[in-house]
């Protein structure tokens, strides 16, 4: 399905809870980078599948996924130090976001909607990334991994952001660029908006999403024309 802005208006909503890799934060190319390299040092050979099967999940599952990937003997432990010290060198120097961030969380602001993130990244980095690309404050609350039970594709997180809020699920909008953050939007009864960053949707997650848009830009206008 190629991105595009709905034909009919979105549903009347109060709230918008963001992922924030990919969807946010302009991070997700520069972590793929990161772990071909860090694979490679270690003698394992990264694939487009495994990739893009890691993108949006949380710590575990990615653990869980490269080792089913390469095998028991595949350092886990060893290969998420590498990631986390060379992604945190990387965003010292910039933290990039992506188009339309800045304008639609002005836009936010200033119609009082308010705006949360729900994210799979432990606190630290989350905070830390959020605070570097100077956004922060623009949100009431942020939910990372740290705060829940159970990460995306479970819907906790991002129920656990609506709570947070006050704000019943069904009056959010969910805006994410991963089939896992898709999944977690959808099954917390959230308005559920994909914006594609490095993986495409499948026809199964298209469906369930209200539009797959190309940029924040869209949904800007989606929302408030």
């Amino acid at each position: 399905m190629s991105p595009t802005v709905p034909t009919a208006p979105l549903r009347p909503f109060s709230a918008i809870v963001f992922d924030m890799d990919g969807t946010l934060l302009d991070t997700e190319m520069v972590f793929k980078q990161i772990v071909w390299d860090v694979s490679t040092e270690l003698g394992f050979e990264m694939t487009e599948t495994v990739h893009h099967a890691m993108v949006g999940s949380s710590h575990e599952t990615t653990n869980r996924l490269l080792v089913e990937a390469y095998g028991v003997s595949f350092p886990y432990t060893i290969f998420d130090e590498k990631c986390r010290v060379l992604m945190k060198a990387k965003m010292s120097e910039v933290v990039p976001v992506k188009a339309g961030v800045h304008e639609l969380l002005a836009e936010l602001k200033a119609r009082r909607i308010p705006a949360a993130v729900a994210t799979s990244s432990r606190s630290p980095h989350a905070l830390g990334h959020l605070g570097g690309a100077g956004i922060l404050s623009m949100f009431e609350t942020v939910v990372t991994r740290d705060d829940v039970i159970n990460p995306k594709p479970h819907p906790e997180p991002y129920l656990m952001a609506a709570k947070r809020l006050g704000i019943e699920p069904s009056l959010c909008i969910a805006v994410e660029d991963s089939h896992t953050g898709v999944r977690a939007a959808h099954a917390a009864g959230l308005q559920t908006i994909m914006v594609p960053d490095i993986v495409a949707p499948s026809d199964e997650i298209s469906a369930l999403c209200v539009a797959v848009m190309h940029s924040l830009h869209d949904l800007r206008t989606a929302a408030f024309a």
